[in-house]
């Protein structure tokens, strides 16, 4: 399920389509079919007007299978169904929209950066479950996907980035007489997802267009979809594109999937960042308790077995003090680190005007750094002037009273999250790029992309436009009200940091073997627990890295569906490791 409520380009499996009365349905053959439950992979489809009895909806529901969403739609009257089995039951809080396809008139073709298509591999389907696992949407077996990459009664269409070739997003539509023999002809649309990373515009528009019209050329009446009732920026979309209100229900069966739909948090739980509430989620599914110190600050206590543990995000107590200050100063890792037989840029802090000038005449381009700081303030980098490095220090000097300044090194930014000594996720870290659409100025298309990524992080992503923005944009041949030709990529940051909206692509299973010893290493010399550490590298599968820092808090929500807190807290409570993962993190 996706738990993007303010984006409008992902819906999920809790939202299903849903229309109006009970009613009997002849299948495609003329027979008729009742009590419909059609598998589409994460869980059955109940197809409410095709149960005669409420009690038979009830129990096809409790019959769901583990690690399964099963959705009851078209239910006429929910509380009959939900009187039947109260505990395990529950109405959805979700509003069903429906588009009028006699009536839908498609968009006048326009060039994008990708293209629509149908699923045609099963490097597609993994793809597809990668972005559904990202949003926290069950997963499918690959070969569900394509054994029924052919079914008139399924559809699976996909985004791809036109440069890059990666699937950026994906949507299903059923055919409902193709599935149950519907004779209003209606179709639905489910799992709209597009790749949390993915800064290319309107791909959600594309795919819910390009589902329309698919159903609409087999001659289908409506297109129903679903969509939290909170998820504003979504329903602005569907909207936008015509859909209208439909009266009514869907019903689910109270399982972990469905915990938030079902439960109402508090307005504390809903106040922590990403990066505490994954941790804090996953918290719950062990049953150990949890008690949130300041929501604001990330800070909450976990308990188990007489053990108590107070954490800040992914930061603990035992992370030691000694060990938060070799982090907090660069100067220090690098030192440490070095020692360890990490391999390091050069670096100096700035004393003087002709110390720093000489060094940048000696290395040609320079990174500047607050020796204290994080989330990539005051980072400036590839500078290659006097002029742009005097500018970039004084900046970095409001930040923290000492600069360093750094030997550039080209590459790509990697992020190894290694926790208990063991490298559990690594990530490429992409700058903030934006692309021209022939209209916008680079201004509101840093605005949109910013909205875009916001909504995506949790509120945890922007683009600032602040002095370092500006400079990437000279350096590129634009300012802020220029408007950049379309499909024009334009990098506004240099820094790839998440909080100066940057993205983050998953690498681990193609890691190399040298870059995870360096990074354990590191994370040895330091004698931290959990910690994120940052190497430039040409490839994250040649063994070639500079050490760039490390990170004492790393954000392990970036790098779902990574198991980052999973691991976390198994390293506070070792106790509540299922077996299963005991036995493997021991081979």
């Amino acid at each position: 399920m996706s738990t993007e409520k303010n984006s409008p380009e992902s819906a999920s499996q809790d939202s299903a389509p849903r229309g109006t009365t009970p009613r009997a349905n002849l299948s495609p053959k003329g027979a008729l079919q009742s009590d419909v439950a059609f598998d589409c992979g994460w869980g059955r489809l109940l197809f409410g007007q095709t149960f005669t009895k409420a009690s038979d909806v009830a129990n096809c529901l409790r019959a769901e299978g583990p690690g399964r969403r099963d959705i009851a739609f078209y239910i006429l009257d929910p509380h009959v169904v939900l009187a039947a089995a109260p505990q395990e039951l529950f109405l959805d809080p979700s509003h069903t929209y429906r588009l009028d396809l006699k009536k839908y008139q498609p968009a006048r073709p326009r060039r994008t950066a990708f293209i629509i298509r149908r699923l045609n591999s099963l490097q597609d389907a993994e793809e597809i479950n990668r972005i559904y696992a990202a949003r926290r949407m069950v997963t499918i077996a690959p070969n569900f996907f394509w054994e029924h990459r052919d079914s008139e009664a399924i559809t699976y269409l996909v985004a791809v980035d036109d440069q890059t070739k990666a699937i950026v997003g994906t949507v299903t539509g059923v055919h409902h007489n193709a599935a149950f023999g519907d004779i209003e002809n209606g179709s639905s649309l489910w799992c709209l997802a597009v790749d949390t990373q993915s800064t290319l515009p309107g791909i959600g528009e594309a795919l819910v267009r390009a589902l329309a019209e698919h159903f609409k050329d087999r001659g289908c009446a409506y297109m129903d979809l679903s969509v939290l009732h909170d998820n504003k920026m979504a329903i602005a979309l569907y909207e936008k594109l015509g859909f209208i209100r439909w009266a009514t229900f869907t019903v689910k069966r109270k399982n972990v999937i469905n915990e938030q739909l079902f439960t109402e948090s508090s307005d504390e739980y809903d106040a922590l960042n990403p990066y505490a509430r994954i941790i804090v989620d996953e918290a719950h599914r062990r049953g150990i308790g949890v008690e949130i110190i300041d929501a604001e600050g990330g800070f909450f206590r976990l308990t188990h077995g007489g053990r108590s543990v107070a954490c800040r995000e992914s930061l603990t107590a035992l992370t030691t003090a000694i060990a938060m200050s070799i982090c907090d100063d660069k100067r220090v890792t690098r030192r440490i680190v070095r020692a360890a037989g990490v391999r390091v840029p050069e670096q100096i802090t700035v004393d003087d005007d002709d110390t720093a000038r000489a060094f940048l005449g000696h290395y040609g381009s320079v990174v500047v750094k607050p020796a204290r700081g994080e989330q990539g303030k005051g980072i400036a980098v590839g500078l290659t002037n006097w002029d742009d490095t005097k500018a970039a220090i004084d900046y970095a000097k409001t930040l923290c009273n000492e600069v360093v300044l750094e030997e550039f090194v080209a590459g790509v930014d990697l992020r190894i999250i290694v926790i208990n000594y063991r490298v559990v996720a690594a990530a490429i870290r992409k700058p903030a790029t934006i692309i021209g659409n022939g209209k916008s100025t680079v201004r509101e298309l840093i605005e949109r992309q910013t909205r875009r990524r916001l909504a995506a992080t949790g509120g945890e992503s922007a683009i600032p436009m602040d002095a370092e923005t500006e400079r990437c944009l000279a350096a590129a041949g634009y300012t802020y009200d220029d408007v950049p030709e379309v499909d024009a990529s334009i990098a506004v940051r240099k820094t790839a940091n998440l909080h100066t909206g940057g993205t983050i692509h998953d690498v681990t299973g193609i890691l190399h073997r040298t870059l995870i010893e360096a990074a354990v290493s590191a994370a040895r010399a330091i004698e931290i627990p959990v910690t994120g550490i940052d190497f430039m590298v040409k490839t994250p599968t040649e063994p070639d890295y500079w050490f760039i820092e490390a990170n004492e808090r790393p954000g392990l929500a970036n790098h779902e569906p990574q198991p980052t807190a999973a691991r976390f807290v198994d390293l506070l409570f070792p106790q509540t490791v299922p077996a299963t993962v005991r036995k493997a993190l021991q081979m």
